[in-house]
């Protein structure tokens, strides 16, 4: 490992009582059952970042990039990705979605854009993986109409940023920084 890479190591904090929900009793993986669950409103947000560079930046902020509007259709990619998170993500339930939507916004200060998910449903399980799965595919869809200009992209910080609804209640993300390990 660099010395580089060794100086941001983070640490995740986790729940002194979280336990794994998708592994049964002899800790084989197993699909957790929500067939006994009460339907209600869950609502998830995500965001994450694509750090370009200036060269690429520049040519997506002026939209000649040669694969055409890298905006657009980083958007159209993380709707279709949020609709298929079941076939990408093992274990995970496939629900019927009410609403997805991603947001690109353009960040000159940092060459980067910045992206948001956002994914609803009324059902017996969450969408957090629908919202983190559509930043996913938006970012991915960045890198690929880019990667021609600048091989330094760099996908960043994708993360839940808040989800309402279901037995663990309301969720927003601490904006604290998390703790790192220095070398």
């Amino acid at each position: 490992m660099s010395a580089e890479a060794r100086k941001s190591i983070h640490t995740c904090r986790l729940q002194a009582d979280a336990s794994l929900t998708h592994v049964d009793s002899t800790g084989k993986a197993s699909m957790v059952d929500v067939g006994q669950k009460a339907s209600s409103s869950r609502v998830a947000v995500a965001s994450g970042r694509v750090h370009l560079g200036h060269a690429a930046f520049s040519l997506v902020q002026a939209n000649q990039m040669k694969k055409g509007d890298v905006i657009t259709v980083a958007q159209l990619a993380g709707i279709m990705g949020a609709k298929q998170t079941s076939l990408l993500i093992p274990l995970c339930h496939n629900i019927p979605l009410s609403k997805v939507g991603v947001d690109l916004r353009l960040d000159p200060d940092s060459n980067s854009v910045s992206i948001t998910g956002e994914a609803s449903t009324t059902g017996q399980t969450g969408v957090e993986m629908e919202a983190l799965t559509a930043v996913s595919v938006a970012a991915l869809t960045v890198y690929d109409m880019c990667k021609a200009v600048s091989k330094d992209i760099c996908i960043t910080d994708i993360r839940l940023e808040a989800k309402s609804g279901g037995q663990s209640g309301t969720y927003e993300r601490n904006t604290e920084p998390p703790d790192v390990i220095m070398y």
